[in-house]
């Protein structure tokens, strides 16, 4: 039998009813599991130590794993990253909102949990349209990792997510059958030599013609 937590979600034109609820878990600091465009996702108040703990505990992931968040716009930025540097810019202008993290050192604000002391952030701003509508529902940052136990597969369907997740889940929006494969493609921007830590939607071709351009 489904549970009660799981709720049915347009995934191109969102309930708004249904956004709010979840919105309001989140401001709550409850836990909601949200569709992005390959995987699902958790969804926390990325500002708020218990509910990123309680992240860390849903997906029983390692404390030194740092998770990266999602904004509703990049207006939020300059309160999160320490600097903004030209081939950030240039990244950000080509590739969102989506299917890239860009990694930032974080300002003192952030909880080390979420850096998990490393001083860094991940920051990405969602295309889709559910995890659009639902951080900018908030209007603050969300954490973004994905929906499945640490060094498991990501979940395409929310049939795959593994119970333990859906328990400790307050709300599951299930979009359906998502686009499935690697996630956001991740890169370091807080060197001197910009470093691609996982290559995934967008290929590092992409984005080392956008940095040189």
């Amino acid at each position: 039998m489904m549970s009660p937590k799981i709720v049915s979600i347009d995934p191109v034109n969102p309930e708004s009813d249904i956004i709010d609820l979840a919105g309001k878990i989140i401001q709550n600091n409850g836990v909601v599991i949200f569709p992005a465009k390959c995987l699902y996702g958790v969804a926390a108040n990325a500002l708020n130590k218990k509910a990123v703990e309680k992240v860390f505990h849903l997906k029983n992931r390692p404390l030194n794993n740092p998770i990266l968040i999602l904004l509703p716009d990049r207006a939020l930025l300059p309160d999160l990253v320490t600097t903004i540097s030209k081939p950030a810019e240039k990244l950000m202008n080509a590739f969102w909102p989506g299917n890239l993290t860009i990694i930032f050192e974080a300002k003192d604000n952030i909880p080390q949990l979420l850096s998990a002391g490393t001083g860094k952030i991940g920051v990405r701003i969602p295309a889709h349209p559910v995890a659009k509508a639902l951080v900018e529902s908030v209007g603050f940052p969300i954490t973004g990792t994905s929906a499945n136990l640490s060094g498991q597969n990501g979940c395409s369907r929310t049939d795959q997510l593994v119970p333990s997740i859906i328990d400790h889940a307050d709300l599951v929006l299930n979009a359906g059958i998502l686009k499935g494969g690697v996630g956001s493609t991740i890169v370091d921007i807080t060197a001197l030599n910009i470093n691609i830590i996982r290559e995934g939607e967008i290929s590092a071709r992409k984005i080392n013609e956008i940095l040189v351009s």
